[in-house]
């Protein structure tokens, strides 16, 4: 007899129950909907490519798809009740099941192959799943906590590090709620550089612009910021276009 937490019913139910609660809490905004990896990828903007091999991934990374987005909401559960055999036949298998197919971009995983899998995986409570893995870098870094909503910000935040292109392990913590802050602060970025040119320093290219800034500038302030009692919480980045950037 199936487990209760295969039940196909009662995961529909709960995920239709929850994104009504979602629409109405964002008013309109499906913030329980799957991430299309396209539309992450244009957002985020794509740079190399590489394979990653099989290995366990943690579930509640898996928030996207490559093609299946009206099937399945962020945590899996069905919103398609054509689903049913399907899910039934598969939670009826004797045995473990055969490795999921993903792409990682950041700290976020999309399905190319196994929806089915993923999704009773999360009903029955595992933490991870086995997965053949692909990963795409990206431009701007794609956290696990991105919805649907937040794909504007990253686009502008792609914008930003196209013109000012901050090292790798700077990217990873880089986050703000205004898409109108990136182009702010690439604006002023790009002027302080204009200024170390006026002054006769020699800022070979925008990687050099960029590397100078946020050791010479921006982390400077942000230190001075923090000795006046900046909440500590608070990104560097946030706490710089917050209460440094109008300063400068």
């Amino acid at each position: 007899m199936p487990h209760m937490r295969d039940s196909f019913g009662a995961a529909w139910w709960q995920g239709y129950a929850t994104r009504l609660r979602s629409l109405a809490a964002a008013r309109g905004t499906d913030a329980l909907a799957l991430i299309p990896l396209d539309e992450a990828i244009s957002a985020l903007g794509r740079t190399t490519e590489s394979d990653e091999g099989l290995r366990a991934v943690p579930l509640d990374g898996v928030v996207g798809t490559l093609a299946r987005a009206a099937d399945f909401d962020r945590y899996f559960r069905p919103r398609n009740r054509a689903l049913r055999d399907r899910w039934c036949a598969l939670a009826a298998t004797a045995g473990e099941l055969p490795p999921v197919r993903l792409v990682r971009l950041g700290e976020m995983y999309f399905v190319e192959d196994g929806h089915h899998r993923v999704a009773l995986a999360r009903a029955r409570g595992a933490a991870t799943i086995r997965a053949e893995v692909r990963a795409v870098c990206t431009v701007a870094f794609a956290m696990r906590c991105l919805t649907l909503a937040d794909l504007a910000v990253k686009t502008a935040e792609r914008m930003f590090l196209e013109r000012v292109p901050l090292a790798d392990d700077l990217r990873t913590d880089l986050w703000l709620d205004d898409p109108g802050e990136w182009f702010r602060l690439a604006d002023s970025a790009e002027a302080w550089g204009f200024r170390q040119t006026l002054r006769g320093r020699v800022l070979g290219d925008r990687a050099a612009l960029a590397q100078a800034w946020w050791h010479e500038e921006v982390s400077p302030v942000v230190t001075a910021l923090r000795e006046r009692g900046l909440p500590a919480a608070a990104r560097d980045i946030a706490a710089y276009v917050g209460y440094g950037l109008d300063h400068v």
